[in-house]
């Protein structure tokens, strides 16, 4: 009588058809998606590829029509006429340091204002972050002009300063940190205020070390963003002592011939890729972790 009570509740099985056909679909659906990453990941490492090979073409290859992406022969001489045409050494290092000191000054600046949006309870908090997201409506081309005329009437053009103190902070830095900081639990901070911390001991002490993802992603961010920047070091450098990388290979498409050394242009692209290739393999997968994690709210 029980044995067959409980057959009678036992679930029923799906037909073998039915699980067969689910299996079916699953995998196809797995296949497709693989298939699209694989096409997309084709289509971006793409113009890579072209930059690696054409960078080692001679230059009559790279100039070729119909193009022929795989050289008759590998050849250092696109490097050769890069270092005779620019300080490529020098102005990278100009690019590090342009890109490392806009970095250490925006975590400083942006993490400091994004504690006080995020954890201190003040008057106006949420109107002056309203405001802080509107300014970033506004295209960085329309400050250019004030912008270069208060940096030349200080007389920081052609010098670090110049390039560096306008850009030490800014409001997406402090956007993708309120946005984390807003994560962690209050009780962390409240119970050290109970201890008697200060605002600046909290900050130091518990949201920092809290925040090492948000952190080393909006670090990542702005050492890319600031190393790839040709605008504005363009504009604010005429002098090849100070000028980036970026910069520098940006003047060479004036050539004095009139044809554009594209060979040359590609060792000097490889060049300026390398470093941030080196800098994302080191730093990848706290990377991913904070673009995870600052997209969340507690």
């Amino acid at each position: 009588m029980n044995q067959t009570t409980t057959a009678s509740l036992a679930p029923a099985r799906p037909p073998a058809r039915r699980r067969g056909s689910a299996s079916t679909a699953r995998l196809l659906t797995q296949s497709g998606v693989v298939a699209g990453l694989l096409v997309f990941a084709a289509l971006t490492s793409f113009p890579v590829v072209v930059v690696v090979l054409s960078a080692f073409s001679p230059e009559s290859e790279v100039l070729s029509w119909p193009p022929n992406f795989i050289p008759s022969r590998f050849t250092l001489e696109n490097f050769d006429g890069l270092t005779a045409r620019i300080p490529v050494f020098a102005q990278s290092w100009n690019s590090f340091v342009f890109a490392a000191a806009v970095t250490g000054l925006s975590l400083v600046f942006n993490s400091l204002a994004a504690y006080a949006l995020a954890r201190i309870d003040f008057k106006g908090r949420y109107a002056i972050f309203t405001v802080l997201i509107a300014i970033m409506m506004v295209p960085f081309q329309a400050l250019l002009v004030p912008l270069y005329e208060l940096i030349s009437d200080i007389g920081w053009v052609n010098t670090y300063a110049g390039l560096v103190i306008p850009r030490a902070a800014d409001v997406a830095g402090i956007f993708l940190l309120r946005q984390f900081f807003i994560t962690l639990p209050r009780d962390l901070d409240s119970a050290a205020r109970i201890d008697g911390a200060s605002e600046l001991r909290v900050f130091w002490s518990i949201i920092l070390p809290n925040a090492k993802p948000a952190l080393l992603t909006m670090a990542l961010f702005h050492f890319v963003n600031n190393w790839n920047d040709l605008l504005w070091p363009l504009i604010m450098t005429s002098d090849s002592s100070v000028r980036p990388l970026t910069a520098g290979l940006a003047l060479l498409t004036g050539s004095a011939t009139g044809v554009a050394p594209y060979g040359v242009m590609m060792a000097g692209s490889l060049v300026a890729i390398v470093p941030l290739v080196v800098l994302y393999l080191l730093v990848q997968r706290r990377f991913i972790e904070g673009v995870a994690m600052t997209g969340m709210k507690g």
